[in-house]
């Protein structure tokens, strides 16, 4: 049969990723009988046999087990209700005395609002919360599910620098100087970031990021949106995030919390204010026109935040962040002295993680689960360590920008110091290996 024109041109768009090597296919199965350094599981709490016995008494002694009956709208199960009761006590809950001064928002009260993803719950958010005329301000390396709602919005949105304060001020003050009235108030500008971000491991500066956006906007029309996706049950008292971490959350008008990380399960949280949680129960698409988060989702999410709060998962988080320290530092010294030149694009860690990125360490240089291995040829790395047992995943464009290609790393709690010493291992290997031939390539020319 010959080929429709749609099948044409589907083929055709395949044929040219497959081409420029950037065509994504899913991972083997196998992936399951190797070395973790690729899944989201930072706390390994899939593995935990502890969670699992947990989970399985849970559901045996539960009513509500199958399916959910459909949208919130039309089933509001007793469960559901619950588990946002539960969030929104913990999440508000303050161990720590505030680091950061007074909110000067009005919100008086933070609410809780379930989604079935954190995807879901971004493009709902942005496609309906901001208003005509007003703007939405993001970081450049926003998640792309932040994209979807922006193009869903009424709003108009306008990138920044990766975690530059100081171009997030110049938007701000830009956007001053096109629309006066936002200085009275009239209008709204939301900023939309990361606490931690997935593919380079960076932490946003969150409290200077905050304090230009009070200041630009003193009349409290500047709000803050922070994904923690990834750095739930990782940072911050109880694993409540990075937010929590630096008693900011009065200063924060939005807070996604995701359980499909971390967690181990499924679905994702915003915290909000009451009165934006009616909005979005009215006005978000992705939570009205959906069948909610099964009931077995419910408890599987309920014994993962049973874990955090028995505090058994800080143990876990330190672990992970041990490692980090244990990788970057060991890398970047073995790369320093070795006898074989390994420039940049062979094999790097990217300079905000270098040992001596800076004197002072700041929020910036905290150790992260997440470590991408800088280099030019991110899919014969990853076949190398994959071949040597090491699950890792190579990462291109367009899920990052051309020219930033890595290997990303992603630790988890089952990780030991000996796998990550194989992980360098192996790297260096390999980037000494493709030294020595891009070398003699180079002397064959000349």
């Amino acid at each position: 049969m010959t080929p429709s024109a749609l099948e044409k041109q589907l083929a055709a768009a395949l044929e040219s990723r497959q081409a420029r090597h950037i065509q994504r296919s899913l991972p083997p199965s196998a992936d399951i009988d190797l070395v973790d350094f690729s899944s989201n599981d930072y706390l390994s709490l899939s593995k935990s046999p502890e969670l699992r016995d947990r989970f399985l008494e849970k559901l045996a002694s539960t009513e509500q087990v199958l399916g959910s009956g459909g949208s919130r709208l039309l089933v509001n199960g007793s469960p559901h209700v619950d588990l946002e009761n539960r969030l929104r006590a913990f999440f508000n809950r303050s161990d720590d005395p505030p680091i950061s001064k007074p909110s000067p928002l009005p919100i008086l009260a933070t609410d809780a609002l379930l989604f079935n993803s954190g995807f879901d719950a971004n493009v709902g958010f942005f496609a309906c919360v901001p208003q005509p005329a007003d703007f939405i301000v993001y970081d450049e390396y926003i998640h792309a599910s932040v994209h979807d709602g922006m193009r869903l919005s009424r709003a108009r949105s306008i990138p920044f620098k990766h975690n530059s304060v100081e171009d997030l001020e110049n938007v701000l003050l830009g956007l001053k100087g096109e629309r006066p009235e936002l200085s009275d108030g009239i209008g709204s500008v939301f900023i939309a970031v990361e606490s931690l971000y997935s593919m380079d491991g960076t932490i946003s500066p969150l409290p200077e990021i905050i304090q230009v956006a009070e200041s630009a906007f003193p009349n409290n029309n500047a709000y803050i949106s922070v994904d923690e996706a990834h750095s739930t049950g990782i940072y911050g008292p109880g694993g409540r995030g990075i937010v929590s971490m630096l008693g900011l959350q009065d200063r924060v008008f939005a807070r996604l919390h995701t359980f499909g990380k971390a967690l181990a399960g499924t679905g994702a949280v915003l915290l909000v204010s009451p009165l934006v949680k009616q909005y979005l129960i009215n006005y978000a698409r992705t939570l009205i026109y959906t069948t909610s988060l099964s009931y077995a989702n419910i408890v599987s999410a309920n014994c993962s935040f049973d874990f955090l709060e028995s505090g058994r998962a800080e143990a876990l988080s330190r672990h992970v962040l041990a490692l980090s320290e244990h990788l970057t530092t060991t890398l970047a010294d073995i790369l320093h002295h070795s006898l074989t030149p390994i420039t940049p694009d062979i094999l790097s860690l990217p300079e905000y993680m270098q040992p001596s990125a800076s004197s002072s360490p700041s929020l910036l240089q905290l150790p992260t689960p997440i470590v991408p291995l800088m280099t030019s040829y991110p899919r014969p790395l990853a076949a190398r360590l994959r071949a040597l047992g090491l699950n890792v995943r190579p990462i291109t464009w367009p899920t990052v920008p051309k020219g930033k290609e890595r290997v990303r790393i992603c630790l988890h709690a089952k990780n030991s110091f000996e796998e990550v010493d194989l992980l360098v291992r192996y790297s260096m290997q390999w980037a000494a290996e493709v030294a020595v031939e891009s070398s003699g390539l180079v002397s064959a020319k000349l």
